[in-house]
């Protein structure tokens, strides 16, 4: 395998740009969604920064070069979480997104107001206790000069566009029982029509759930679980659909902080139980390749750190562990991954992903294999 140089998609110095998620279009135009959000004193993700943006991408040549990013679906959309991409065989696309809803830590609630379910010192425990995140520095600061900002629930929505992603059109998502649904990686389209997202209950980051569509996303019926098992913390799932139709995903568990997968033979109406892949290594973005294998590219976050793409020969049953390959390595630190790949018409697999520099800027970056 070779792999091409490092190629530069989108940095700033001003800006925390990370977690991307590509989808291939029936047009063949490339989309890209990312995040981006302030570069603060200490490296904060979503969940605890309402300044959020989801913003897109695109490119017309296989990834070589990109437009400059707009904010998706407009501008004031702020505190979002990562958001997924689907494209659809039609030409359409999905874009699915979370967003929390934010209040001056200084307001009082008002008796028909929501409850706030974090306020600064909740959401600095959590900074300071994330094994994500290297906030030691930030201890001695008061949590509310740190972020003067508390949170409260959030809305899941799914927007629909006809135009290659330029205005979307949205149906909010009931995920009740759950809190909120979150997903990074885009929803499955059944060879039948159906769409099946599958989505993590967040802000607890516990039970992976899927909503399903008839109508090409326009309305969505009721959650159905897909793993919950005392002791684990699953999220981020990470879709593919077989050509037969079988289903698969890969869970982000955070407890061991390895990649699970579950397998749906009805079309997502029932799951296997999670079980241990072995690849110590997360979230992940699965995708087929030619020769009727699947790869799942993920990023590594203890040393060495670096892109890793893992390989399985049998329907994702196995993974062949002692022989990843290396998309990138030498990065400097554990902010980093979320990669995402595509295939390009060459055969070769273009990996998207974003890292920390030893300077603290944040960005989105690409590599491509040749196999």
């Amino acid at each position: 395998m070779d792999s091409s140089g490092e190629q530069v998609i989108l940095r700033d110095e001003h800006r925390y740009i990370a977690h991307p998620h590509l989808a291939v279009l029936a047009s063949g135009e490339w989309l890209l969604v990312a995040n981006r959000g302030p570069r603060r004193i200490v490296t904060m993700h979503p969940p605890p920064d309402p300044e959020f943006t989801n913003i897109l991408l695109r490119s017309s040549d296989e990834g070589r070069t990109w437009s400059a990013p707009a904010v998706v679906p407009a501008y004031g959309i702020t505190g979002t979480e990562c958001a997924g991409l689907t494209a659809l065989p039609d030409g359409g696309v999905l874009l699915n997104q979370m967003r929390f809803r934010w209040y001056p830590a200084t307001a009082l609630p008002g008796a028909d107001s929501e409850p706030l379910l974090a306020t600064p010192d909740d959401l600095k425990r959590g900074l300071v206790g994330s094994t994500e995140i290297e906030a030691a520095d930030i201890v001695g600061i008061p949590a509310a000069d740190l972020m003067p900002w508390a949170r409260g629930g959030c809305e899941s929505t799914v927007r629909r566009s006809d135009d290659c992603g330029r205005t979307f059109h949205a149906a909010i998502l009931d995920t009740a029982p759950y809190t909120g649904g979150y997903g990074m990686r885009g929803a499955m389209v059944l060879p039948g029509g159906d769409i099946v997202l599958p989505l993590s209950d967040a802000p607890h980051y516990a039970q992976v759930f899927t909503l399903r569509s008839g109508d090409g996303g326009k309305t969505w019926g009721a959650p159905q679980l897909v793993a919950n098992v005392p002791g684990r913390m699953f999220e981020e799932p990470a879709p593919f659909v077989f050509p037969d139709g079988e289903l698969l995903m890969l869970l982000r568990e955070n407890v061991s902080r390895t990649l699970f997968v579950v397998r749906s033979d009805d079309g997502g109406v029932s799951w296997s139980q999670p079980m241990p892949t072995g690849i110590a290594c997360y979230p992940a973005h699965v995708i087929g390749l030619a020769d009727g294998r699947i790869a799942a590219v993920t990023g590594r976050r203890v040393p060495p750190y670096g892109i890793l793409a893992y390989f399985s020969g049998d329907r994702g049953q196995h993974f062949d562990l002692a022989a990843p390959i290396i998309i990138r390595t030498g990065l400097p630190n554990k902010d980093l991954g979320y990669p995402t790949a595509a295939l390009r018409s060459d055969g070769s697999l273009f990996v998207a992903y974003y890292y920390r520099d030893s300077s603290g800027v944040t960005g989105l970056c690409a590599n491509t294999a040749v196999f």
